[in-house]
């Protein structure tokens, strides 16, 4: 039996999203319904549609989601248009280098690239035989990035984007396990996070990469670096909040509130913000902040429930993605505002 045949065993392909697992199996039966097509279709309710991930592009918000949606704000989320977008696929991330320039990847393993804030999109990559997602990519700068998802997928491209090569041997990952987010570490360089806890660092740009020992046997959704150089923060299943002061040679379990507590959630997606303070969110509803740099967090639990897979800061608050779409919150997560 070979690696992917493994792994096949393992998870069931509904099972590959890096947020929600559970909401990966209605997203791929959507996604397999929609007839073949170029273009995502209008729709006046796909902001309240699945979103997976929100990025700025300069000040613009933009969000990105199932059936290809990418959604664009100019007014901090409470208006949004919809952007021309060459696929119907269900998008998983997206990152902008710069005002600019901006890629968004997701199922069939496509690379979608923008060069106008988000506002039109183009097709860089696609790859069909893979049967797999791909669900995080990142961008030193406007010819360097790197995606990786489902199978072990490493993706790198140094012309920005109009040729992606596949560098997954770089990695030591025998058993091609699912890789769910790539970032930045301040000071320190790139970190991968995946399934069964698999940890991988590189200090020369994506060149070579180590695998880490891990304090954690399940998966990992999420990295994140804050505003101290060589701070990690690491999240996935049931709650598990890990950080590292020293790039990941040393781990230590951030305690977390329990009362109605987000230990039985996944934390799926979190963003540092510009004042310096943390946000991870999950399903169940949780909003998990931390003004400390990640040392302690406070939790709000949302009354809707609804999962959440991303974050993103606001003037006067955060901006929510996930089941039912966008969400405008205060500082904490509760609701302070109409609904867009």
């Amino acid at each position: 039996m070979t690696a992917r045949a493994r792994v096949r065993g393992r998870h069931a392909a509904a099972a590959l999203m890096k947020t929600l697992l559970w909401v990966m199996a209605f997203a791929t039966a959507a996604s397999a319904a929609e007839p073949p097509s170029e273009q995502s279709v209008p729709s006046a309710r796909a902001v309240h549609s699945l979103l997976i991930d929100a990025a700025y592009a300069g000040d613009r918000l933009v969000v990105v989601g199932d059936r290809g949606h990418i959604l664009l704000s100019d007014d901090q989320g409470a208006t949004w248009r919809q952007a021309q977008v060459p696929s119907r696929q269900l998008l998983t991330a997206v990152y902008f280098v710069d005002a600019q320039h901006g890629w968004a990847v997701g199922h069939d393993a496509q690379i979608l690239a923008s060069r106008d804030g988000g506002a039109t999109w183009s097709k860089q990559f696609e790859d069909l035989a893979r049967e797999a997602p791909l669900l995080d990519v990142y961008f030193l700068d406007t010819q360097r990035g790197f995606a990786v998802g489902a199978y072990g997928a490493l993706l790198h491209t140094e012309d920005g984007g109009q040729h992606w090569q596949d560098v997954s041997e770089r990695l030591d990952n025998p058993d091609q396990l699912h890789l769910n987010a790539i970032a930045a570490i301040k000071g320190r360089g790139l970190f991968i996070v995946g399934e069964q806890g698999s940890l991988y660092r590189s200090s020369d740009g994506g060149q070579q990469w180590a695998r880490l020992e891990s304090p954690y046997e399940g998966s990992l959704f999420g990295v994140l670096g804050t505003a101290t150089p060589g701070t990690v923060l690491v999240y996935g299943l049931r709650g598990n909040l890990l950080r590292s002061d020293d790039f990941g040679d040393r781990w230590h379990s951030v305690e977390l509130p329990t009362a109605r507590g987000p230990l039985a959630f996944g934390l799926a997606g979190g963003a540092l913000l510009d004042d310096g303070s943390v946000v991870v969110v999950g399903n169940g509803g949780s909003v998990l902040r931390s003004r400390d740099g990640g040392q302690h967090f406070s939790v709000h639990n949302r009354a809707d429930r609804q999962a959440l897979s991303a974050v993103a800061g606001r003037a006067n608050g955060l901006l929510l993605v996930g089941q039912g779409g966008v969400r405008l919150t205060d500082a904490d997560g509760a609701d302070q505002e109409v609904q867009p």
